[in-house]
């Protein structure tokens, strides 16, 4: 550390100092404000722009039978809202009846979403609609993605459901016991106990 013998020399050490950076200094302090600004316009951007996709997202569901209204807020939201309507309206494609376009909204989700509790519940749905259009290897192919957690024991129903119409009547037995052993809600565990039961007649 350096000593000065007296006032004056701390003060022309000090000038020298400024002298030397007082540009750079000037040039961090700038950008320092001006990254701060930034990131509260850029954080409040992003607020406004949540909360108006909210706000967009409960007038669709408040008038979800109109799916061209629903397409559209589909396609204008990249985002979680985006992946809930187009789940939502997969649900309604399924209970029309229509598992093509059922199936075409799951795959969108499933591609717009990167969330791990989201993934596993649009597999699901995506295999169950897979397994009503005969397309059991596609059904099994999805299912693959749900190895654990909570929907493993759905995953597993599905798959026994998906190799039983292939008739691999081991390979459902073996998923079948399989979503048991995952301490599924009471009500799946006697269906599956129903269907081993019709796999062995």
């Amino acid at each position: 550390m350096q000593v000065y013998n007296s006032e004056e020399e701390q003060f022309e050490a000090v000038k020298g100092f400024f002298r030397e950076n007082g540009k750079a200094i000037v040039v961090g302090v700038v950008l320092g404000i001006g990254g701060l600004f930034g990131w509260r316009y850029w954080q409040s951007h992003q607020h406004t722009t949540a909360s108006l996709a909210s706000l967009s997202f409960d007038q669709v569901m408040v008038h979800r039978d109109n799916s061209a209204n629903t397409s559209a807020f589909i396609q204008a939201n990249d985002n979680s809202y985006g992946v809930f309507a187009a789940m939502v309206q997969a649900q309604q494609w399924v209970e029309k009846g229509d598992f093509a376009k059922a199936k075409e909204q799951l795959l969108w989700a499933q591609s717009h979403t990167k969330d791990d509790n989201l993934l596993p519940a649009i597999a699901i749905r995506l295999a169950r609609v897979q397994v009503q259009e005969k397309q059991f290897d596609d059904a099994l192919k999805t299912l693959d993605s749900v190895q654990k957690g909570s929907w493993f024991a759905q995953a597993q129903a599905i798959r026994g459901d998906a190799l039983a119409s292939k008739g691999d009547v081991k390979g459902a037995r073996e998923a079948y016991s399989q979503a048991i052993e995952a301490s599924p809600s009471p009500v799946l565990k006697d269906m599956l106990n129903i269907k081993l039961t019709n796999l062995a007649a």
